[in-house]
């Protein structure tokens, strides 16, 4: 069983893995005009529930998912692509692992919320906090925290810029667009982060897992957005873990 701040470190890297499907090149045309090409907006192996959480109830620094511990990324652990960021060789290298090694190509900046970042709320009690992920976190991109509790910008080892924004989510995608410089963005977690974006019609992509176990209590993605299917386009793949991989792609 993994502590509570290296499984934190594990899954927010498995989150770092969030990002989009490989975006198709556009046809190649004999005109004058250069066609622009806008960056997607990305979500990737994110786990939620039978019941619809994508995180238990009671985070904390010891329980980073609260009480889901770790049962809704146990899909990812054998992947070759978890077990190269662990610096391990091996690992399989079947649906779960193409699935999970989608979240890095064509990346420029990730936006995530502030429980995703850490267990803190309120005001900071210090700024001594740079995340769950050691000096050297795994984003290697500006990554840009939802906040209503703005601080300094950190730089870590790596090229991953921590920088705290109290933003609408078109104002956060706008800065990180602008940092991305023409890579997409991904949207990293948690729950209401995403749901957000999807709220307003902000995310072009989801990757998400649906993890058969029951949590019955901690945070939904799904709340309020009937009628999200209407927009997307959507396709499901079963796994032999048990887990169904569902993919979402504007219409």
């Amino acid at each position: 069983m993994l502590s509570g701040q290296a499984l934190a470190m594990t899954l927010g890297q498995w989150i770092v893995l969030t990002g989009g499907g490989p975006r198709q090149p556009a046809p190649v045309a004999e005109a004058t005009c250069q066609e622009v090409i806008v960056s997607q907006v990305r979500v990737h192996n994110f786990s939620v529930s039978l019941d619809g959480f994508g995180t238990g109830e009671g985070q904390s620094l010891d329980a980073p998912f609260g009480h889901a511990g770790t049962r809704l990324h146990e899909w990812f652990f054998p992947t070759r692509t978890f077990r190269a960021m662990q610096g391990q060789p091996g690992g399989s290298t079947g649906i779960e692992d193409a699935f999970a090694s989608a979240w890095a190509p064509g990346i420029g900046a990730e936006i995530m919320g502030r429980g995703k970042f850490g267990p803190h709320r309120g005001p900071w009690p210090d700024q001594e906090w740079n995340g769950w992920w050691g000096d050297t976190p795994p984003f290697h991109t500006p990554v840009f925290v939802l906040t209503h509790h703005p601080r300094p910008s950190v730089q870590m080892n790596g090229g991953t810029t921590f920088d705290f924004l109290d933003a609408s989510p078109a104002q956060a995608l706008a800065q990180a667009r602008q940092a991305a410089a023409g890579g997409d963005v991904r949207i990293g977690g948690g729950p209401s982060t995403i749901r957000e974006f999807l709220a307003v019609g902000l995310i072009d992509y989801l990757h998400i897992v649906v993890v058969p176990i029951v949590l019955g209590r901690g945070e939904r993605l799904w709340d309020g957005l009937e009628g999200l299917e209407d927009r997307f386009q959507i396709e499901a793949v079963n796994s032999p873990s048990g887990v169904t991989h569902v993919t979402l792609s504007r219409r």
